[in-house]
């Protein structure tokens, strides 16, 4: 077997209502070029009506296992057979949904696939299963028993890493501490070197208030939290430069000053990530043990089976992912037994 084929790329086939077989199958004549399989966590039924629908001719290669799957081909692992309509998510879509990423992080963990990129779930989806998690990220977590991890963006020109989430403007600001900006900081910081092959990566931390606090006039989070990180970060031995004014730094960053920005809150960072990669972003989680990368999109229901649905951002996902589990195994330096893909890193 080439080397190569020894990584295999697992890829979840998200809600069956939802725009995740659309893209699949728009994206299929780049899943097959990839340099290593990529095997469907999904519905060969779903799938064979959303290609009818959608007019796309594809053959779906049906294998009982990872190891099974062959570069060239379109890879399927069947773990559901449902009938749905496009659009109309049902409970038991909602359980195949949750079935396929819980599979997928079952192989990668066993080393059967070396990264699972994930397409789109629904939030409600996951609470009608009965998982009480928010989405992803969190489930992820949870079933790979990972307690610091991140959630960041990827795009060619510009890569972001965010301090919070999902929290209101005041909730966000009341969290910021050292120690949570420290963490993700050292998250970042691994993720380009270990999983990009970066020798000397730059990293940069976002100011809160306008002009990084202009000395205290305007705020004292940058003298309070921001720049103690910044100090401790860099007595760790993370590169980690700021904080410097927000309104400008995006522009340094695309620029190519630095390889990722740390961003204090949510639209912080997704504002300027999106006008830029509103198509091809890529979402990941840091701190993983596991690869793992997803689309930048939701399930757009009301576009399902229409066609419109763009897969720039699955196949933007699939090869990020092929990258950073190259890396994360040392590929090619490190020899890999040709017969198995390299095991996540402990």
């Amino acid at each position: 077997m080439d080397r190569q084929g020894a990584l295999r790329i697992g890829l979840t086939m998200g809600c069956p209502a939802g725009v995740g077989p659309d893209v699949i199958l728009k994206a299929a004549s780049e899943l097959v070029e990839l340099p290593a399989p990529v095997v469907i966590l999904g519905d060969p039924r779903v799938l064979s009506e959303r290609a009818r629908r959608l007019g796309i001719a594809c053959e779906l290669r049906l294998i009982q296992k990872p190891e099974e799957a062959r570069i060239g081909k379109l890879n399927l692992l069947p773990l559901s057979e449902l009938s749905i309509n496009p659009g109309e998510p049902t409970l038991s879509g909602s359980q195949a949904m949750v079935r396929y990423i819980k599979e997928g992080v079952k192989f990668c963990l066993s080393g059967e696939l070396s990264a699972l990129v994930t397409a789109p779930i629904s939030k409600e989806g996951l609470a009608a299963a009965g998982e009480p998690f928010p989405g992803h990220t969190e489930m992820l977590a949870a079933l790979t028993g990972t307690r610091e991890y991140a959630m960041a963006f990827y795009g060619e020109k510009l890569r972001v890493a965010l301090v919070t989430t999902h929290l209101s403007l005041r909730e966000a600001v009341a969290s910021l501490s050292v120690e949570g900006i420290l963490r993700v900081a050292r998250l970042a910081h691994d993720f380009l070197v270990q999983d990009l092959g970066l020798a000397r990566p730059r990293l940069a931390l976002a100011a809160l208030n306008p002009h990084a606090g202009e000395g205290g006039l305007f705020g004292q989070e940058e003298k309070e939290i921001l720049e103690p990180a910044v100090a401790k970060a860099r007595g760790s031995g993370i590169p980690l430069e700021g904080p410097f004014p927000a309104d400008s730094l995006f522009f340094r960053a695309v620029r190519g000053e630095f390889d990722l920005v740390v961003a204090l809150y949510h639209d912080q960072g997704l504002i300027p990530f999106k006008l830029l990669h509103f198509r091809d972003g890529v979402n990941l989680t840091l701190g993983l043990p596991i690869v793992r990368t997803s689309v930048d999109h939701g399930t757009a229901y009301e576009i399902a089976g229409t066609g419109k649905a763009d897969p720039a951002s699955l196949i933007a996902a699939v090869h990020l992912a092929w990258r950073m589990a190259r890396h994360r195994c040392r590929w090619p330096q490190a020899p890999v037994d040709p017969g198995s893909p390299c095991k996540p890193k402990a």
